[in-house]
């Protein structure tokens, strides 16, 4: 039996058992959920039930799924902004937010293991293995659940730099196309434009022309899974080095160096900056990251652009 107290109150069940049960595989989580197993105040409760505090949970014994004992390696991450509530860093491209997936461990787990006395770490957001730039974690459960409640009203900011090649026209674009969720047969995680998918809004401003490239600002109203990258993808215009919806012939090509345009070696899409409500002192905030170097080689040595 755990009583909920404050810190706890406000999120859904299943993630707090995914939280507490630690070990326990994701989908014998939910069997027992579904089953009524878990019981809140002696009562059966949806998956999607929030605590609130004062609740009393039963959490019946789980066996825990044997797993490789190898711990992550603890790791710091570029600060942007960090404050009694929030830990905002720079996430580099190629490394997993989490653990799951094939990955043994991702950025919640490093920094878990760098600050072993921090009562409380909890990733606000997500951003693809591939993606670069501002990542958002609180350091109180308040604070998370204030974050959360901005990105749910759609009062969040999040803008991101990306990089396509081909002839685009508008200065500032909509796309809403409806994305649908599925698992390809390799069992990887993929998306597609599907009429019965959620509803699902990209703005993309021109910023500038390099040759046949285009430096464009996507400013995310919904926060689907790979929605920018599938949303370009279906326009025509798949990000340079996106190896999921990408052009993989272009990516093959860009891979390496020719004449004065150096190689990119990563799909170009950047997580630049992100403004929110300050959880605890309800200033406004806007938290930049630079665009990595390896990105900023490859704008620098196509040829000279032109302003949007």
């Amino acid at each position: 039996m755990i009583s909920i107290g404050p810190d706890e109150a406000g999120q859904r069940i299943d993630n707090f058992l995914l939280r507490i049960c630690k070990g326990v595989p994701k989908s014998h989580v939910y069997q027992v959920l579904r089953s009524g197993q878990v019981r809140v105040n002696k009562g059966r409760v949806a998956q999607t039930y929030r605590l609130a505090a004062g609740d009393a949970v039963r959490i019946p014994p789980m066996r825990v799924a044997e797993r490789d004992e190898t711990r992550a390696p603890a790791a710091e991450f570029r600060i942007l902004l960090e404050d009694d509530a929030l830990l905002i860093i720079d996430k580099p491209a190629g490394v997993a937010v989490h653990g799951g997936s094939g990955v043994s461990y991702g950025v919640i787990e490093q920094l878990r293991a760098a600050r072993p006395a921090a009562k409380f770490l909890e990733l606000v957001h997500r951003l693809d293995r591939e993606t670069s730039g501002v990542l958002v974690l609180a350091k109180k459960r308040s604070a998370l659940t204030h974050l959360h409640e901005q990105i749910r009203e759609g009062r969040m900011d999040k803008r991101y730099l990306t990089l396509v090649r081909g002839d685009w026209q508008n200065r500032r674009q909509h796309v809403k196309l409806p994305l649908f969720k599925y698992t390809a047969a390799d069992g990887e995680r993929r998306v597609r434009v599907q009429a019965d998918g959620l509803p699902s809004h990209t703005i993309f401003n021109l910023l500038r022309k390099y040759g046949d490239y285009v430096l464009l600002e996507a400013e995310l109203k919904t926060g689907r899974t790979h929605q920018i990258r599938v949303h370009l993808a279906s326009s025509g215009f798949p990000i340079v080095g996106d190896d999921k919806y990408g052009d993989f012939a272009l990516n093959r090509e860009l891979q390496k160096a020719d004449g004065s345009r150096v190689a990119l070696k990563r799909m170009f899409l950047h997580a630049y900056r992100l403004g929110f409500t300050h959880p605890i002192s309800a200033e406004s905030v806007t938290v930049h990251a630079a665009l990595p170097a390896d990105c900023q080689r490859f704008l620098d040595a196509l040829p000279v652009g032109q302003t949007a």
